[in-house]
């Protein structure tokens, strides 16, 4: 069973980038499917992005299309949420989850492995 654990999380200003870091403990993370979700100050929790196994394919929610960019390293065993251009409603708990499916999809039931999630205030 593979263990996740985020980091990168912090407080920006908006317009600012900021790079989450999703990484795994004692298994690599070349056979999961990866994404980021996200959960805003009284909301439920969202689908923000998301890599296929490969890399070949990714996924993003229409609000953070053209700013936020998922990549994965297999040789760091690590997966990176770029989040460019942040807005105030950025600001949420970020969670990175895996799963064994060949590509993202934004069901956070198809992703049984969650990290504990990292803090993104972004103020004005």
């Amino acid at each position: 069973q593979v263990q996740l654990v985020e980091s990168g999380g912090g407080l920006a200003q908006a317009g600012g980038s900021l790079r989450l870091s999703c990484s795994a403990s004692g298994r690599t993370l070349t056979g999961y499917t990866i994404a980021w979700f996200r959960q805003p100050p009284g909301k439920e929790r969202e689908f923000a992005a998301g890599i296929s196994r490969t890399g070949a394919n990714t996924l993003y929610t229409d609000s953070v299309k053209g700013r936020f960019t998922i990549s994965r390293d297999s040789a760091k065993n690590t997966v990176y949420l770029q989040m460019n251009s942040r807005k105030l409603e950025d600001t949420a708990g970020y969670y990175c989850a895996g799963s064994f499916v060949e590509r993202p999809v934004e069901t956070s039931l198809q992703y049984p492995y969650w990290g504990p999630g990292t803090q993104v205030t972004v103020s004005s």
